[in-house]
Parts: C-alpha cells; sequence; structure tokens
C-alpha cells in the first residue's frame, strides 16, 4: 500500500487544520508514494523504536507525539532527535505524528479517555473555531434540488449531529451575456430574467475544494455566481477537552480509585478532596492545566489530565477536584487507537504495537 493511501485514512479521521498552529502533526520523514511494508505505532518515536521498527522489517513509524516538534537547524546526531531523524532516513523509514488534531476529535484521545472511565452524554469542552465557511449560491428553481444534493454528498450541510441543512430563498436575478457567451437560459445580447433560489450552506475548511468542484459541476449555469465566508462560530464537534457525566456520582476517593485503575497510572497527583461527590468529569490527555477554567466554568466535579504544575493547583480554589495521572498515562492508550483506526480500513494490513515502553518518566515507589 502507498503511504499516501494510508495517511490520507489517518487524515480524513482526524484533519490536519484541526491541530494547534504550535504543532508538527503529519508526515515528517519520508516520500508519500512510497509502498508501506508494515508499519509500528507508538506513543513516542525514540531510538529504541526505531531499532525496533528495522527488527521488523517496518518502514512506517507511526507515533502521536511529533518527534520534531521545534525547528532542527542541523541534523549531525548530537540530539535524540536528530539521532532518530538520521537513523529512519538512513533506513528508509517514514515517521509520521497525528498529535493535537487527533486530540481535537470526538473520537480521539479524549474520547478514549471518556470511554475508560464509563462517561456518558460526552462533548467536546472547548470547541475550536475557524473551522467553518458559508457557500451563498443561486441556482434555478428547477435544479434547486439536485445543487442541493451534489454539495451535501461532498461534504456541505452538516451541524453537528444533523445533516443536509440549508437555507433557500426564492426571488429573480438577472444576467446580459455578450456575443460570446452560451447562456444556460436567455439568449446573448438580451437582459434576463430567471426565477432562481438563493441557496445557503456551511461546510468544514478541509472540505472547500470537494464543495466547490460539486458546486461548478453540477451547477447548470455557464458562468456560477457564488460568495464564501469565514465563519467565527465554534465547531462543536472539534476542539481541546472533552466532559461528561458517570453514571452515579463517587466519593472522591473511589472516584480517584476508579481513576488509577481504568487509566493503569502508577499515582495521581490531586488537589485537596472536597465534600460534594464526583458526578461530571472533565478530561484532558496530555497537558491540560489550560483548560481549568473552562472545566470550572463547565460546572465539573473532577478534572483528569497531566502536567500541572505546582501553582496551578491553586487554581482549583476548591471549586474542582484536579486528577493529574501523567502524560504518559493519559495518552498510553492512543497507540491502540490508532491501530484500530487503521485496522477497520484495512484488515489486512501489516501493523504492529511497540514493545517498548517510551514513557521518559519512572516512579520510585
Amino acid at each position: 500500500m502507498r503511504l499516501s493511501i494510508l495517511i490520507k485514512h489517518l487524515e480524513a479521521f482526524a484533519p490536519l487544520n484541526y491541530q494547534e498552529d504550535y504543532d508538527n502533526s503529519g508526515l515528517i520523514v519520508g516520500d508519500p508514494n512510497e509502498e508501506v511494508r508494515g508499519a509500528l505505532v507508538a506513543l513516542d518515536c525514540i531510538e529504541s523504536v526505531v531499532d525496533e521498527a528495522i527488527l521488523h522489517n517496518c518502514n512506517l513509524i507511526i507515533t502521536h507525539h511529533p518527534i520534531v516538534f521545534k525547528g532542527l537547524k542541523k541534523i549531525t546526531g548530537k540530539t535524540y532527535v536528530e539521532r532518530v531523524v538520521l537513523k529512519a532516513i538512513r533506513n528508509n523509514i517514514a515517521l509520521y505524528a497525528i498529535h493535537t488534531n487527533l486530540d481535537h476529535v470526538q473520537h480521539g484521545v479524549n474520547g478514549v479517555i471518556c470511554n475508560r472511565l464509563g462517561l456518558k452524554n460526552t462533548k467536546i469542552l472547548s470547541p475550536k473555531g475557524s473551522l467553518l465557511k458559508k457557500l451563498v449560491t443561486f441556482c434555478p428553481v428547477a435544479h434547486a434540488d439536485e445543487l442541493r444534493e451534489a454539495l451535501f454528498a461532498a461534504g456541505a450541510g452538516d451541524i453537528s449531529n444533523y445533516s443536509e441543512c440549508s437555507f433557500n430563498t426564492e426571488g429573480y436575478g438577472t444576467f446580459k451575456g455578450d456575443e460570446d457567451t452560451n447562456p444556460f437560459v436567455g439568449e446573448p445580447g438580451i437582459l434576463h430574467q430567471e426565477r432562481e433560489v438563493r441557496l445557503e450552506t456551511i461546510f468544514k475548511v478541509q472540505d472547500e475544494r470537494k464543495v466547490l468542484v460539486a458546486l461548478l459541476e453540477s451547477h447548470p449555469y455557464e458562468e456560477v455566481a457564488y460568495d464564501i465566508y469565514a465563519l467565527d462560530n465554534k465547531l462543536g464537534t472539534v476542539g481541546a477537552g472533552m466532559i461528561g457525566w458517570l453514571e452515579e456520582a463517587l466519593e472522591g476517593s473511589e472516584f480517584l480509585r476508579l481513576v488509577k485503575h481504568n487509566m493503569d497510572a502508577t499515582v495521581i497527583r490531586h488537589t485537596r478532596l472536597l465534600p460534594k461527590k464526583i458526578r461530571k468529569v472533565a478530561v484532558c490527555g496530555g497537558s491540560g492545566s489550560f483548560l481549568l477554567k473552562e472545566a470550572i466554568a463547565a460546572g465539573a466535579d473532577a478534572f483528569v489530565t497531566a502536567d500541572f504544575k505546582y501553582h496551578e493547583f491553586f487554581d482549583a480554589d476548591e471549586k474542582i477536584v484536579i486528577a493529574d495521572i501523567g502524560h504518559f498515562e493519559s495518552e498510553q492508550f492512543t497507540s491502540d487507537l490508532l491501530i484500530d483506526i487503521i485496522q477497520e480500513k484495512f484488515p489486512n494490513f501489516a501493523i504492529r504495537l511497540t514493545e517498548h515502553n517510551t514513557n521518559p518518566i519512572n516512579y520510585f515507589i
């Protein structure tokens, strides 16, 4: 299988434009036209993982964390990042990362945490903006249904759990073509009035090309009039963190035991347990302290995440229980998720989970 085909599938699940500006998701090393013999999946790409890929004849490594996160000015093998990149290139191994874009989709990293904790009625905690656009076009009444269907098939009209959404207003349009035109209705050189539908619908930014192709191929007019507007609306199905409900409220200590067991955490750093039981829970895989205010505002009783600094624990301010389970621990099941995503589409593809624990943190208990 060509690498580009696998990448297309992964990026359909978690589009690259969903990642944060600081991130470096996507193909980091390799040729997208290369044939992939086998893939190794890990949370992090370290030297031992590259060695494992070589051992098992895998010429692709898929990780959650990008090995190249900040810019590289030299590749001399001085740092572990440089050594990994050099070794991958020397052995013709492609490196692909799927990071904050996988964090930001409903069934991604945070969806896995919600499932393991048994949370119900989950939704995105902090929806992301600037991911939607609106298309406005004008079409003869008799062709409006056909055009709508083509736009919907291209991905337009989806709003949360609703599909095929549009707004339609009837009026009339005017146009006069010159002698070089061949109008669908009317005659060149003569002003024409046509009963038309003003059709409005929205689409995701990454679907713009598909939507425009559908518009231009399905519209009957020689010259298609349309407008595209960027929207500030939040996309409720994409964003940072998630929040949901436990089936029944738990005492603070019971909840922490549940989290420790279900997330396979070695230790939990947490704020003081509060008198009230825990029912509504916010989660964020990886470094989630930036979402504390949103978790409190959403009414969460507890926030399960990682990488809180000492002084940030004070910001709980007796309003919420912070449960810091560790960065690796919060994301360790991401590798299993990636294998599931790939095998669902390509059940016979050679893919394996790393045998290495890439957690750089050890615990003395």
